[in-house]
């Protein structure tokens, strides 16, 4: 055994490799891809030459390669710490982007000189943070270093920046085919689906699958991995055909892709989302539950998994909505209050929480307190206040407040002289009671589209409508100027009908001046007006149009057939075989009927036994009851009196056996 003792210390004694062919390793190590060794050969050289920069920059990259994010952002921070004249701040920004540190990430890269790597991981953090024009930007600038794929990014970035148009005329310029990569055919789908060409982008995003089928199989990946890497294909296609109205189809996609588990994190909380959104609020608990499959399991409340950072804030944001709604609609307004109250922090630049807010205060029957906050966000924000003050009017019509609604659709400036807007806004004030606000807004919206010198069509019915209410609210007037502007600038023939049946109310003869303006009816030569006037008019008969014609003398009228109807009969009855007749006295009380028979008497009543003074007694007091009843009551009152009176008076058998007994 001394021997064996004796060589392990020989071993432990061993000289530490040179440096440079600790270095030597290390490069070996990084080109073959063995990151972990890479990282213990870094420390071999670290424990010889400290704090060496090429050394601690050779095991932040193989940390970072090996997912070891969290240590490989302790060293550079460690280093930062002590001074190291060694500039790890594109490293940093990279760590804090896999840490979904985005705005610390976005800081670390300032001061950084503008290289093709610091602005595309600078494109990448913008693109995370929603900031899409910005990162269309950063793009541009790009397309000149010729990196590869640069125009799937770009595509991406300019379609959830609102510019999808843009898209066919990049990949025109850059002379690249939509198939080239099933990558691009994706993101031009997802370009044509923003342009409402649902059946175009159908067809290549079948395109996309069999490209990818086709590179993934080339690349010998698993077919379980080929469906993972196409599993975005396979939702959007669900997508589009919920987009085309083919609702079962895609239910059926969404509900093989949950239940195959066969998806990325991002693709499957998206298959989970729409499957909610197409079945609505039915089955509203399996909803929470397959929601619940997104959330963070150690969260104490609801929050997105950390493997769903790479979701657009558009997303998340429809993600959390539809949480929200499925708990109001569950009834859990605790849930509700505590995941809206979260939602401003999370979506600090979005209008969706102070609407989902009002919901709640909807929901609670508190549509005051809804308004309130509605009001308040639009005063605040102008430029979101759009759909705020849409909100705002819908929730304000519907608690009964038609002035704070009537307001509200008048505050959104780009739509406020819309016909449809008008109609609104002047039916709501009516309703409030405020009809000069009313004829104000008409007043209004014709002073706008005369100026706007475009769709005449739009005035000539927002005048029409603004003398019809003038009429019907008294200021003959006014509407009768607004019928004379349209019968002298539009020769209306409506207007001029309209201007005769105003005008006639203040000055018949104006009126009959434009009267004789009015074109003759055909058929109308033969008929004496004056004649026509004396007599008390037609009736109307419904169902059958009026018209009026001259008879002709010497024309006998045919006398009117009455019409037959047709008997109805009740519900199963068959007229061919009716079965016997009903009884005719079947509505009567029995005792008025012909087969009634009183009940006999019971002769043992008439037995004195007992005490008979008290007995008599009563009978005396019975009879004459009965006798005092029958002079003012029928004669089948008298026969129910005296029955009555009977059964009162009338021993029980029983009572009196027990006071024979006694």
């Amino acid at each position: 055994m001394a021997p064996k003792a004796k060589g392990k210390a020989t071993a432990s004694q061993q000289p530490p490799l040179p440096i440079e062919d600790l270095f030597t390793n290390l490069n070996r190590h990084i080109e073959r891809s063995e990151f972990e060794q890479a990282v213990k050969v870094a420390d071999q050289v670290l424990s010889v030459a400290q704090n060496d920069g090429d050394a601690l920059r050779c095991k932040v990259v193989a940390l970072i390669k090996c997912d070891s994010i969290d240590k490989a952002l302790s060293i550079i921070l460690s280093a930062q710490r002590q001074n190291l004249p060694f500039d790890f701040s594109y490293f940093k920004a990279y760590c804090l982007y896999r840490q979904n540190k985005l705005d610390e990430a976005l800081e670390s890269l300032k001061g950084l000189e503008k290289t093709s790597e610091t602005m595309l991981l600078e494109s990448q953090i913008l693109f995370r943070l929603g900031k899409m024009d910005a990162c269309v930007d950063v793009y541009q600038k790009l397309q000149k270093s010729k990196i590869d794929s640069l125009e799937i990014n770009l595509a991406a970035g300019l379609i959830l920046a609102g510019k999808s148009s843009q898209v066919q005329e990049m990949m025109e310029a850059n002379r690249i085919k939509a198939s080239s990569s099933f990558e691009l055919a994706y993101n031009t789908a997802c370009s044509l689906i923003e342009r409402n060409k649902f059946t175009d982008a159908e067809q290549l995003l079948l395109t996309a699958r069999r490209v990818g089928q086709e590179t993934l199989m080339d690349d010998n990946l698993a077919e379980d991995d080929v469906e993972i890497e196409l599993a975005p294909i396979a939702v959007q296609l669900a997508y589009v055909q919920q987009l085309l109205g083919r609702s079962p189809e895609a239910m059926q996609a969404y509900t093989e892709i949950i239940n195959r588990n066969l998806a990325d994190e991002s693709s499957f909380a998206i298959a989970v989302n729409n499957l909610i959104a197409l079945k609505g609020s039915k089955d509203v608990s399996d909803n929470l539950r397959k929601l619940d499959r997104l959330k963070e399991q150690d969260a104490p409340a609801f929050q997105l998994a950390r493997g769903l950072d790479k979701l657009s804030p558009k997303q998340k944001e429809a993600i959390y909505t539809n949480r929200v709604l499925l708990l109001l609609h569950a009834n859990k307004m605790d849930q509700a209050r505590e995941l809206v109250a979260a939602l401003p922090d999370i979506f600090a630049d979005s209008v969706m929480p102070v609407l989902l807010q009002a919901a709640v205060f909807v929901r609670e029957n508190k549509a005051s307190k809804a308004e309130e906050i509605l009001g308040q966000f639009a005063e605040k924000f102008p430029d979101k206040s759009r759909v705020i003050l849409l909100a705002r009017a819908q929730v304000a019509a519907a608690a009964g407040h038609p002035q704070i609604a009537a307001d509200s659709l008048s505050k959104i400036h780009d739509i406020q002289h819309m016909p449809a807007t008008v109609a609104t806004v002047v039916a709501l004030k009516e309703r409030a009671g405020d009809v000069d606000g009313a004829s104000s807004v008409l007043d209004s919206a014709i002073k706008w589209w005369s100026n706007a010198m475009t769709e005449d069509g739009k005035l000539n019915v927002i005048m029409q409508e603004a003398a019809s209410f003038k009429v019907r609210h008294g200021k003959e007037e006014d509407a009768a100027h607004l019928y004379e502007e349209l019968v002298r600038s539009r020769g209306s023939i409506d207007a001029l009908v309209g201007l005769v049946n105003t005008v006639a109310r203040v000055d018949v003869d104006k009126a009959e001046a434009y009267e004789k303006k009015l074109k003759p009816l055909p058929g109308l030569k033969g008929i004496d007006v004056d004649s026509l006037e004396k007599t008390s008019g037609a009736k109307h008969t419904e169902g059958a149009p009026v018209v009026t014609e001259a008879h002709e003398e010497g024309k006998k009228e045919k006398p009117k057939r009455k019409r037959k109807r047709k008997p109805r009969y009740p519900k199963g009855f068959d007229p061919a075989n009716p079965g016997p007749p009903p009884d005719p006295e079947r509505w009567l009380p029995k005792r008025e009927r012909s087969s009634y028979r009183p009940k006999r008497k019971d002769k043992r009543a008439a037995q004195v036994r007992g005490s008979q003074g008290a007995v008599a007694r009563e009978k005396h007091e019975a009879g004459a009851t009965s006798t005092s009843s029958s002079t003012s009551n029928s004669k089948s009152s008298q026969a129910a009196t005296s029955k009555v009176a009977a059964e009162q008076s009338k021993p029980s058998s029983k009572s009196s056996r027990k006071k024979s007994r006694n």
